[in-house]
């Protein structure tokens, strides 16, 4: 038998530790975020994380467990920070990353919608009790011609927003 690689339960699985060791103008900006205390929570969090974790002449070099029970957040958040940090410096470790892409367009726009809610509160066709999220979707391709298919999970998304329940 041929040992190809070892696989760590994630208790001891050996973690990649990123030291962070700010400069003199780092860490003079992330205290004055800190001081100030204007900003969004998450980014001041960060900040204090940032600076309880410098590993820097004269920083605190606090462990993930001593930075967690000191600012009550996950040993997680730490990580991803750090690791932020060291890879793509202070602005990336403070501030979210804008989205990769744009959200994918509505299939329904507010006509599309209002046709449905229409529907959904109409009698149900001959020889059905009521209507389904199938049945729904069905119709609505049928009634909106050049309307892409219509799954009944956005026929349910948008019932949902609207708090509408089906047959009422």
């Amino acid at each position: 038998m041929k040992l190809t690689s070892i696989i760590y339960p994630p208790q001891i699985a050996p973690r990649k530790t990123y030291v962070v060791t700010l400069t003199d103008k780092e860490r003079a900006l992330l205290t004055h975020l800190v001081r100030t205390g204007r900003g969004k929570a998450r980014v001041l969090t960060h900040a204090r994380i940032l600076l309880k974790a410098d590993a820097g002449p004269g920083g605190p070099r606090y462990t993930n467990a001593d930075i967690g029970a000191a600012l009550n957040v996950s040993e997680d958040t730490i990580t991803r920070v750090r690791r932020a940090f060291v890879e793509e410096g202070v602005d990336a470790a403070l501030h979210r990353r804008p989205p990769a892409s744009p959200p994918p367009p509505r299939k329904l726009d507010g006509r599309a919608e209002a046709h449905l809610l229409k529907l959904a509160c109409s009698t149900p066709p001959e020889g059905r009790a009521r209507w389904t999220l199938h049945l729904l979707a069905d119709h609505l391709a049928v009634d909106l011609i050049g309307a892409p298919t219509i799954s009944d999970e956005t026929v349910r998304r948008v019932l949902k927003k609207v708090a509408s329940s089906r047959g009422r």
